[in-house]
């Protein structure tokens, strides 16, 4: 038997339903999301075709993820570096500790 949660969301001004793992709260989020971006996208720039405003939609929404991608994996290496000395600090008090 198929779990997944069958969810109907508006979307720019048309109905669809989605099937997905994820909790109804989350899907109709995302949705809203999509939604509200490409609002946006009409705000900003009138665009009459809704393949046009969709892919704006998409290429915003795909450059907010990799923006924070990029964010995190900056963040990443930061912690890698700092837990390295640490590890380096811990290992050479390890050591002084082991000689005495």
């Amino acid at each position: 038997m198929d779990a997944k949660n069958v969810v109907q969301v508006q979307i720019f001004g048309h109905g669809y339903t989605i099937r997905g793992d994820a909790n109804q709260e989350h899907i109709m989020g995302v949705a809203a999301y999509v939604d509200r971006k490409m609002r946006e996208i009409t705000d900003k720039l009138p665009v009459a075709s809704l393949s046009k405003v969709a892919i704006l939609a998409s290429l915003n929404i795909a450059d907010e993820l990799f923006t924070e991608r990029a964010q995190r994996s900056r963040q990443q290496e930061l912690l890698d570096a700092r837990a390295a000395r640490l590890n380096a600090v811990l290992d050479e008090l390890l050591e002084d500790g082991a000689s005495r």
